[in-house]
């Protein structure tokens, strides 16, 4: 199964990179298999450091700033219990964990992680209809480069009902920032 949530690592200067990412996982949750791209932060941080935290969130807001950005302003962060690692204070769960083998022979690196430790920091909320639309929307908005545009924003269109008949403040914010971002 594909849990979609969020990756903190560290780069070589000590700063902090949040991504959207969605690793395979299983019911234990005691292992995770990432696919970045070798393009992207999360990959070139988890080659150089091989750990990061993993995290449950059901801030979609956050989730979609990261997907296509910094999130602004940036979220409270502390310090990992075990890993070199950030765990973002207002996500549900996080899993610290450290890469246990690396195959970046393909486009899409296949990291494996083995899960060294985990807590809560908050009660999962839920997503209803609109949280969703939203996280279906900012995975689309980091499709820009592989899908026309005109089929991002047909879909867009159909996601924005969806949002606007079921969404609270903050989904109906990150959809407008999102569309914002896709048509800009």
């Amino acid at each position: 199964m594909i849990l979609e949530g969020l990756v903190t690592t560290v780069d070589a200067y000590g700063e902090v990179n949040i991504s959207p990412m969605g690793p395979r996982v299983d019911a234990s949750m005691s292992r995770l298999v990432l696919r970045p791209y070798q393009t992207a932060k999360t990959y070139q941080n988890l080659k150089r450091v091989g750990e990061g935290v993993f995290h449950v969130t059901d801030d979609v807001l956050l989730l979609a700033q990261a997907a296509v950005g910094e999130p602004d302003p940036p979220p409270l962060l502390s310090r990992a219990e075990v890993v070199d690692g950030w765990i973002i204070d207002d996500a549900c769960r996080w899993y610290e964990f450290r890469v246990t083998s690396l195959d970046d022979s393909a486009e899409r690196t296949e990291i494996v992680a083995e899960v060294i430790t985990q807590g809560n920091c908050r009660e999962f909320f839920g997503f209803n209809r609109a949280k969703h639309a939203v996280l279906e929307a900012a995975i689309l908005a980091t499709r820009l480069e592989f899908l026309p545009k005109e089929e991002i924003l047909r879909e867009f269109e159909r996601l924005s009902v969806i949002v606007e008949k079921t969404a609270g403040e903050q989904e109906r914010k990150a959809m407008e920032f999102l569309d914002r971002y896709v048509r800009g």
